[in-house]
C-alpha cells in the first residue's frame, strides 16, 4: 500500500453555525452548510463539523459524546507571518491562549482555540 495524501478530519461541535462564522473568520471557505453539517475547506484539505447530536454512525458516536474533544489534536495552519497572523486575529475580537514565541528546530507558533475547544497551531518555520 502506498497513501497518496490526507484528505481531511471529521470535528463534532456544539453549534454549526458558530464554527462556521468561525472558521471563515480564519480564512476557510465554508462549501457545505447544513442544519447539521458544515464542510470547511483551506486550498484542498477539509474539515467536516457534525453536530453532536446528529451522529448517524455507530461507530462515530462515542467520540462524538467526549468531553474531551481535541485532547492531544493539534491542527497546524501554516501562516507567512506569524505575529502579522496573531495580530489580525487580535482586531477581528479573537483570543489566542498564548502570543507568539520560538520553538526549537526553528518554529515560530502560536495557539488558537475555536468554540468547541479544538486547538489550532498558527506556525511558520523559518
Amino acid at each position: 500500500m502506498k497513501l497518496k495524501s490526507a484528505a481531511g478530519i471529521v470535528c463534532y461541535v456544539k453549534d454549526v453555525d458558530e464554527t462556521a462564522h468561525f472558521y471563515e473568520t480564519l480564512g476557510f471557505q465554508v462549501k457545505t452548510h447544513e442544519p447539521d453539517r458544515v464542510t470547511a475547506y483551506l486550498n484542498w484539505f477539509w474539515i467536516d463539523f457534525l453536530s453532536r447530536g446528529k451522529v448517524e454512525r455507530p461507530a462515530f458516536q462515542e467520540p462524538a459524546t467526549s468531553k474531551n474533544k481535541g485532547s492531544s489534536q493539534f491542527l497546524y495552519l501554516s501562516v507567512d507571518n506569524v505575529d502579522e497572523a496573531y495580530n489580525e486575529l487580535l482586531e477581528k475580537g479573537l483570543k489566542p491562549e498564548s502570543e507568539p514565541r520560538n520553538r526549537p528546530g526553528g518554529i515560530r507558533e502560536f495557539v488558537l482555540h475555536d468554540p468547541d475547544g479544538y486547538p489550532l497551531v498558527f506556525f511558520k518555520k523559518k
